[in-house]
């Protein structure tokens, strides 16, 4: 599955429900579903608060289902890119405290999902991957 959309706020919602639909084929759990759907919230609104700060970019999503029932997905844009992945994925890190930005988007993505990668470059933009196994009810 493939989504782009411009970087409004109004889309975050779009953007978590698009995912959460497509996902639902594999029959998640209500906390799997509800777990990736927030991290997928997580990662737009870096997109459309940090990327694109003063102006109106596109945010692109990318998920893929494999047989194994594993889920990638994919939140890229193309903004200002990070400098320094490592800070920014510790915990209480911000690059907008005047925002009251708590910094914990990446520590919440990366509690809620199986893997989290991050890759990034300035003035190119950012790609965070989001990996999810999603087990059977039966099991």
């Amino acid at each position: 599955m493939k989504l782009q959309f411009e970087g409004r706020s109004v889309n975050e919602a779009f953007s978590r429900t698009a995912v959460a639909a497509f996902i639902a084929q594999l029959d998640p759990t209500i906390e799997e579903l509800s777990d990736i759907k927030t991290a997928v919230s997580e990662a737009v609104t870096n997109c459309i608060v940090h990327a694109y700060r003063d102006t109106l970019g596109i945010v692109y999503i990318t998920a893929n289902i494999f047989p194994d029932s594993h889920v990638s997905i994919k939140i890229r844009d193309k903004g200002c890119g990070i400098p320094d992945v490592k800070k920014a994925m510790e915990p209480m890190y911000t690059t907008a405290p005047e925002e009251e930005r708590a910094g914990l988007g990446f520590a919440v993505m990366q509690s809620l999902m199986d893997r989290v990668k991050v890759t990034s470059k300035e003035g190119k933009g950012t790609t965070v991957t989001l990996e999810r196994d999603i087990r059977s009810k039966e099991a």
